[in-house]
């Protein structure tokens, strides 16, 4: 997985967190990792809803022995959110769930919602849950990887030429804009009609803090950022290209350019070789990085990681619940397989681990294995349960290899 390798965020300083103790900050964390006793970790597990629990049951089993091949203990505690939490408690984000992801040093999230809760309240929407848990966490930096393997470059809807070789990471801003601007609501205009109403509105120093993390993902990248706004109609994002512009001189080595959103989403689809690394506003970067992640061919092969400045991180994969599949071991588990390597990198720190997960995926897919989502004639069509299977037999097969070594 040589898009997610590249791009390590040590230089920006995310505190880590001793099992049970207090932050440790960067300067602290190599003479912290020298200590096999000290190197274990306390992970909040959040199943959720449909898939949520099959692919994070299969995730837990690879992240377990990845971690104990380099001598790191992580111990699980799995709590309730989404639709399961609104069943067992009445709310999508009980206090017990954000106190014990707060108090933890990474969140490994499956996925939330279904139809079952679709005309639910605001308050009472699975959704809300998810929101509340970003805000709580206060992270406010979305990672979204885009790469297209060559094992699956005849899976994306894209030409072969067009696909072949794509490799985009989408930093979302994750707690600002439209989906957290006041004033918002319903209303009634003159003409005696309803209305809803949003307010877009982000801070300049929430534009730069967003920023700074980008540039720094560029850094580590190709050396190429583009943001994406619409400064030709929105006064926010009139903002947000000024700050953008006004950093880039903290940055001369990175190559910045500005792109208005739709013509990016078109970019995208047309030739999207041209992009390395994207940042953008909250709503923008939901759609294009939804966009991006069907160039590589599913949904369902794709992490994410969603950083603070202190405390612990969330890491999920970005498809949905998938409820008409749940229950049936349909589902693709590699996205929150490759997610756990995200908690690891950048949640824990634990290079090393991350890496022989990753190298896990790649191989198992070299082997041919394959679940429905991404299946072509002449690979093996197996579940999500069996496709876990696989990826630990490979985990541990890099350790058979490392002892003949």
């Amino acid at each position: 997985m040589a898009a997610l390798q590249a791009t390590p965020l040590k230089t920006l300083a995310f505190s880590r967190r001793r099992a049970g103790g207090a932050a440790l900050r960067p300067h602290q964390m190599a003479s912290f990792r020298c200590s096999a006793a000290a190197r274990s970790y306390n992970i909040t597990l959040l199943p959720g809803d449909g898939i949520g629990p099959e692919v994070v049951a299969v995730a837990k089993d690879v992240l377990s022995l990845a971690g104990a091949l380099e001598g790191v203990e992580l111990r699980f505690q799995e709590k309730l959110m989404g639709g399961s939490a609104l069943d067992a408690t009445g709310v999508p984000l009980p206090d017990e769930t954000l106190a014990a992801a707060r108090d933890s040093d990474a969140v490994l999230l499956g996925a939330i919602g279904g139809y079952k809760w679709d005309n639910n309240e605001k308050n009472l929407k699975p959704e809300t849950g998810l929101l509340q848990l970003r805000a709580g966490l206060r992270v406010f930096a979305n990672l979204r990887p885009a790469a297209v393997l060559p094992q699956l470059v005849d899976a994306s809807t894209l030409k072969k030429e067009v696909a072949e070789g794509v490799d985009i990471m989408v930093v979302r801003e994750l707690t600002g804009g439209i989906y957290f601007g006041k004033p918002r609501g319903f209303g009634t205009n003159d003409n005696g009609e309803e209305t809803g109403f949003n307010t877009e509105v982000y801070s300049a120093s929430e534009i730069d803090r967003i920023a700074r993390v980008a540039f720094e993902v560029a850094r580590k990248r190709r050396g190429k950022l583009c943001s994406v706004d619409k400064a030709n109609v929105l006064e926010a994002s009139m903002l947000w290209r000024r700050r953008v512009t006004a950093l880039a001189s903290e940055f001369p080595d990175i190559e910045l350019s500005h792109m208005y959103v739709d013509n990016a989403a078109m970019q995208l689809v047309r030739n999207p070789k041209q992009f390395d690394t994207i940042v953008t506003n909250n709503i923008f970067g939901d759609i294009l990085s939804d966009e991006a992640s069907m160039i590589t061919g599913s949904i369902g092969m794709l992490p994410s990681a969603s950083v603070c400045e202190s405390g612990p991180s969330l890491f999920e994969p970005i498809h949905g619940s998938a409820p008409d599949i749940a229950g049936q071991d349909k589902a693709n588990p590699l996205a929150t397989i490759l997610s756990a390597a995200m908690l690891l990198r950048y949640g824990l720190g634990e290079e090393n681990a991350a890496k022989r997960i990753e190298a896990a995926v790649t191989e198992t897919l070299n082997q041919g294995f394959r679940t429905g989502d991404i299946y072509s004639p002449g690979t093996t069509l197996v579940g999500c349960k069996r496709m876990g299977e696989e990826v630990l037999k490979t985990v541990e097969s890099q350790k058979a290899v490392a002892a003949i070594n």
